[in-house]
């Protein structure tokens, strides 16, 4: 009848309903005879019990779980099986709610409890406890749960279990979920108010641990319940708000009594110490609840102060000596608190004990002292201070000259706090005893005082500065000293740079008194002072900061022009140092236009020492700077270069116009330290810089000797030009680019041997390129190219293609024109057939440009495609024989001369050129002499054409039938008539340099013609067309006087002149000799 009714209340859904049915159900066993007789309806009860165990209602889980532990007293727990299995199943679920686990637990409790203490301890330590650092969360909280029911239910048994359980608690408040935390802050205050007082021996020491822990949540956790079990001894709770009232203070008043009564005096003394450094921590939450239980069971702070000063001071001291950066700090705001509540009651206690730990304490007790000096000297006044000046100050230098570094940096923190509290007389006192320290012979004490000024300086060196370098300036020179220096400069970055006028020229010089010594007494003692100052000269360019950089390099500079030598020699090496020594921080790229200044000047310095250091300095700037930084300087390098490399010439002594090789490049290796520039800038440079970069390179290999510019060297320069040479360059890029392989060709001669095909099809290929100006370069190039060429066929047989209009795709054509294409193969062509057309092997080839010429000459309707053809027969004619030569004047000359009137213009302008190149050639002595007379007769009429491009030609080609004369007297009466007519200022300008070109192939053909008495007539006609005809005339006629005096030999050829002219004649000429023609360098006789 009963259990139906039970049965249905422990399903209803009021609580109080349920609570009732689960009493009934704990109480059913004590109301029967024999509680065997219940076991038959436990299947129906139970599942009920289990549902109401699990509550979302305390009451009812309570009522429930003491139920079942009442059966499981009355019936035993072999009657329930599966029971403890399910309780710690549901303990550990974490699909279950926080509820759930905790109905589990309370459970768990009263079924253990009901098997005895025995059985709940095995229990415990061997499956609940070892659950507290599963990886899943809701089972730790299951494992705390426990701890919260099990101490109120296993009364005084639990004592057992309490060093046990305590290490679960204090992980479980350090939990990362907040619930778990929650819970075990729960746990431990139910452990506190069961058994705080009974077993508070073996709960304190955790809790004074916990206050130490690491992790802040640890630390307010304990502080928690360290407030509980203080207030349950002295009866008073931890108030969360201001406690400050009359009756706040009784009542705290007599929980110090009854807590050191509790506790014991030593006890007290300790926890009350590790509670109020906890109200110096640095987590906020942590200081305000040690603020909350201090003022709970502390009536008078500074009275309790005074009681607990030596125990506090001993653990302020430990933990300053800990080793932990949290803790020392901690220790030293506690001790800056003592001082300001105290003042001068504990000064006395503190300072000594702070003194005898820095001399006796391993290293981390010596920086946990510096923490505590710090704050102490901060908290106290002036007078306070002053009173223990001295113990400070002897404490504070020792700190500073400790080997190890984390101490001199907290000690330098003191020494800043007492400079600030007590001024100069700090000063005073360290820094004379120091100076003296570093002067003396012990190596020990001058390393401690090296340490102490570095300290003070890192902190003053603005103050210190201006006293301590002269001192260490003093000439000569120690070793001692400069090392001092060098490390002083690492604590004075930000201020050093003030002083490098001193500095800087003092070591420098020092650095160039070593070079000029000669005989040395000590010299392994003079290399050893050599090396400190170089040492010492690093660390300063090292440690400089950002902001002193341009000082250290203008001070450097303004030696690179010193009259010594040695001077200007270590100067290179000093920014030699900057460079390297910044190169990780990259900071004096704004100085780089000043470095590269300087460095280049010292390139036409007189002493090899000094080439030598420039050129490493520059081969570290190029180094340690980025290739492509430098290149944004390639137009002021080349600038620069370009101006002193002028002003070397033309100084006095130079060699003007003449050659000059730059001292700092005709060295071994002279030239690799800027090569990286201009490789980077023809590589990767835009439009303006790669025409600046292949220029500029140019302007280097004209300015080195050839010895100087080895195989390997050479071929790193041409990689580069000829690899971006076919790129789509402007025009100013390309002729740079040309010119320069034009003067790595001139320079490097066989050993560019390998490159020839490439050198080649370079040329080749620029001949079709839109600027006449490349082509004119590549040209000039092709020409320079013919001695290193040994395979001249392929190139003649192109170039013949080319000429006549086969070899150019259309596109090329298009661009460049046809006709200038024509022209630019045809000259080339002539180029090559005049350096290496004797290297022809295949018998068609010669043959086949004497073809191509002829298809143009008289035919083709531009003047510049006929005279280049011209050129290529003259000198097809010069290599195939005479035989040739007279047929080619039959077909073209003879044959047309009969009809002249009838001829186009095209035909007597290619019978003039042709006539002029083959004459001109070593071959034309050699024409038949028939042919030789009718081609003047044709000539002098050609002259006298009226178009004025015929008469410029013949003007020209009769220069080159008079000086292929054999009988020279007989043609020059011939054409003399006819010359000296067109030498007038009336006719066309064109005519009269004709003429003037015409005469430079005559003189050049027939030496001393012109100062014989035959020639006297067209020598002084010419000498009155250079003194009275437009400028460009003058030009010519000047080359023409130049090459028939002879000028550059020697003034025989003047003096002859002037044997045979009239007086008026040979004045003209000495005055235009003197004035001109003395100054022309060079003309150009063989492209005449």
């Amino acid at each position: 009848i009963i259990i139906p009714v039970v049965h249905r209340g422990l399903r209803d859904r009021a609580a109080t309903t349920k609570r009732y049915a689960a009493l009934i159900s704990g109480n059913i066993c004590t109301m029967v005879n024999d509680p065997r007789d219940f076991v038959p309806y436990l299947p129906i009860l139970l599942p009920d019990l289990k549902s109401t165990l699990l509550d979302p209602i305390p009451d009812v889980r309570s009522i429930s779980a003491k139920s079942l532990g009442s059966l499981t007293r009355g019936l035993g727990e072999a009657t329930f099986p599966d029971l403890r299995s399910w309780l710690v199943d549901t303990l550990r679920s974490e699909g279950g709610s926080s509820v759930e686990r905790s109905g589990a637990a309370q459970g768990l409790v009263e079924l253990l409890v009901a098997g005895g203490a025995q059985l709940t301890e095995n229990v415990m330590i061997n499956e609940i406890l070892p659950l507290k650092s599963h990886p899943k969360p809701g089972t730790r909280e299951g494992v705390l749960w426990v701890l919260t029911f099990l101490p109120s239910v296993l009364g005084q048994a639990y004592s057992s279990l309490i060093d046990e359980s305590l290490p679960a608690l204090l992980s479980g408040l350090a939990d990362d979920s907040e619930t778990v935390r929650d819970v075990a802050l729960r746990a431990g205050r139910v452990l506190v108010r069961s058994h705080g007082k009974a077993h508070k021996d073996k709960i304190l020491p955790s809790l004074e641990e916990g206050l130490c822990h690491e992790d802040y949540r640890i630390r307010v956790a304990s502080l928690t319940l360290l407030g509980d079990l203080l207030g349950m001894l002295g009866g008073t709770k931890v108030g969360k708000a201001n406690t400050d009232t009359q009756d706040d203070i009784r009542q705290a008043e007599r929980a110090q009594a009854q807590i050191a009564l509790a506790l014991g005096n030593v006890t007290r003394k300790r926890v009350l110490s590790s509670l109020y450094l906890a109200r110096s921590d640095t987590a906020a939450v942590v200081r305000q609840s040690a603020v909350q239980v201090w003022k709970s069971v502390v009536s008078v702070t500074p009275r309790t102060l005074r009681e607990i000063l030596s125990e506090l001071v001993d653990q302020i001291v430990t933990a300053l000596a800990s080793g932990d950066p949290e803790r020392t700090q901690v220790a030293g705001r506690c001790l800056g608190d003592i001082v300001q509540k105290l003042g001068d009651q504990v000064l006395p206690s503190i300072i000594p004990v702070l003194r005898d730990n820095l001399y006796r304490g391993d290293e981390y007790t010596r920086q946990g002292v510096c923490v505590g000096l710090a704050e102490v000297i901060d908290c106290s006044s002036r007078e306070q201070i002053a009173k223990f000046l001295d113990i400070l100050v002897k404490v504070v230098q020792d700190a500073l000259c400790d080997e190890d570094e984390q101490v001199r940096a907290m000690a330098a923190s003191c020494f800043q706090n007492l400079y600030n509290l007590v001024g100069n007389r700090v000063l005073d006192e360290m820094v004379p005893a120091l100076l003296v320290e570093m002067e003396g012979d012990d190596n020990e004490t001058k390393v401690r005082a090296l340490n102490g000024m570095t300290g003070i300086l890192s902190v003053k060196s603005r103050e210190l500065l201006p006293y301590i370098v002269p001192r260490l300036l003093k000439t000569p020179l120690t070793i001692s000293h400069l090392e001092a220096l060098g490390t002083i400069s690492g604590a004075t970055g930000g201020t050093i740079h003030m002083h490098f006028s001193s500095i800087i020229p003092t070591l420098i010089l020092e650095l160039a008194s070593f070079s000029e010594m000669s005989d040395v007494a000590d010299e392994e003692e003079e290399k050893e002072r050599e090396e400190a100052v170089r040492l010492c000269l690093r660390a300063v360019c090292n440690n400089v900061e950002t902001t002193g950089v341009n000082w250290l390099i203008s001070e450097i500079s303004s030696k690179c022009t010193h009259d010594k030598e040695s001077v200007r020699k270590e100067a290179c090496w000093s920014l030699q140092a900057v460079v390297e020594e910044r190169k990780k921080v990259a900071d004096f790229y704004e100085q780089v236009p000043v470095i590269i200044r300087e460095l280049l000047h010292r390139l036409n310095d007189d002493s090899k020492v000094v080439l030598k250091a420039n050129n490493k300095a520059l081969g570290a700037l190029t180094s340690c700077v980025p290739a492509e930084e430098l290149v944004t300087h390639i137009q002021f390098i080349r600038n620069l270069i370009a101006s002193m490399v002028s002003d070397a010439r033309y100084r006095k002594g130079g060699v003007g116009d003449g050659e000059f090789f730059l001292p700092g490049f005709n060295m071994p290796k002279g030239l690799e330290p800027l090569l990286p520039v201009y490789q980077r800038g023809i590589l990767y440079g835009d439009a303006s810089v790669r025409e600046t970069a292949a220029a500029g390179l140019g302007e280097l290999i004209t300015i080195t000797a050839n010895k100087y510019l080895a195989g390997p060297f050479l071929i790193k320069l041409t990689g580069p030009l000829l690899r971006i040479v076919g790129d789509r360059n402007p025009s100013a890029v390309k002729i740079a680019i040309v010119q320069t392989l034009g003067l790595i060709l001139t320079k490097g001669g066989p050993v560019l041997r390998a490159f020839v095909p490439q050198f080649q099809t370079t040329f080749v290929k620029a001949l079709s390129d839109p600027s006449r100006q490349v082509r004119v370069e590549a040209i000039k190039a092709l020409a320079l190219l013919m001695p290193l060429s040994t395979r001249v066929d392929p190139l003649i047989k192109e170039l013949v293609a080319t000429s006549s209009g086969k070899g150019s795709n259309a596109t090329t054509v298009e661009t460049a024109g046809m006709v200038a294409i024509q022209t630019a193969a045809l000259e080339a062509l002539a180029v090559v057939l005049k350096h290496g057309g004797k290297k022809a092997k295949v018998a068609e080839s010669i043959p086949s440009s004497l073809d191509a010429g002829r298809e143009l000459l008289v035919t083709h309707e531009d003047d510049g495609v006929r005279e280049s053809a011209a050129k290529v027969i003259g000198y097809a004619c010069e290599l195939l024989g005479t035989d040739e030569a007279n047929t080619v004047l039959e077909e073209f000359v003879l044959e047309k001369s009969s009809n002249l009137s009838s001829c186009s213009l095209e035909t007597k302008h290619g019978m003039a050129c042709i006539c002029r190149r083959v004459f001109s050639r070593s071959i034309g002595q050699e024409i038949d002499r028939t042919i030789y007379s009718s081609v003047s007769s044709t000539i002098l009429t050609l002259m006298k054409d009226d178009k004025t491009m015929v008469k410029e030609a013949a003007c020209v080609a009769i220069g080159a039938v008079l000086g292929s004369s054999t009988e020279v007297e007989s043609t020059l009466s011939l054409v003399e008539k006819n010359m000296v007519a067109c030498m007038d200022t009336k006719e066309e300008l064109a005519v009269q340099q004709a003429i003037a070109n015409g005469l430079c192939i005559t003189a050049r053909l027939q030496p001393g013609l012109f100062r014989t008495q035959e020639g006297l007539v067209l020598i002084n006609s010419a000498l009155k067309m250079a003194m009275s005809g437009a400028q460009r005339v003058q030009f010519s006629y000047n080359d023409f006087l130049w090459i028939a005096l002879e000028v550059q030999n020697s003034e025989s050829g003047l003096e002859e002149y002037l044997g045979l002219a009239h007086f008026d004649s040979a004045k003209k000429m000495q005055a235009i000799y003197s004035k001109v023609l003395v100054k022309i360098k060079d003309v150009n006789v063989d492209e005449l």
